[in-house]
């Protein structure tokens, strides 16, 4: 086969396949930016539980430890 023979098994591109095609790429696009900014949200959510526990913690540790009062005389 010879190259101009190739031709009239690609077809031409459409307006309208354009325009689908360019819907396509700016959902995609627009999708991807809401799944990060959700990801963002959730990554800064779980560093500030994260320090609040950690602040929690420490001031557990600094408390009283009844509790341990009770368990002691079965060690």
């Amino acid at each position: 086969m010879l190259p101009h023979e190739f031709l009239p098994l690609f077809p031409t591109p459409t307006v309208a396949g354009e325009s689908l095609e360019a819907a396509q790429i700016t959902r995609d696009f627009y999708r991807e930016v809401q799944y990060r900014q959700e990801f963002d949200r959730h990554c800064q959510w779980y560093y500030e539980t994260a320090e609040r526990h950690r602040q929690e913690l420490e001031k557990m540790r600094g408390d009283l430890n009844i509790f341990g009062w009770f368990l002691r005389g079965r060690r």
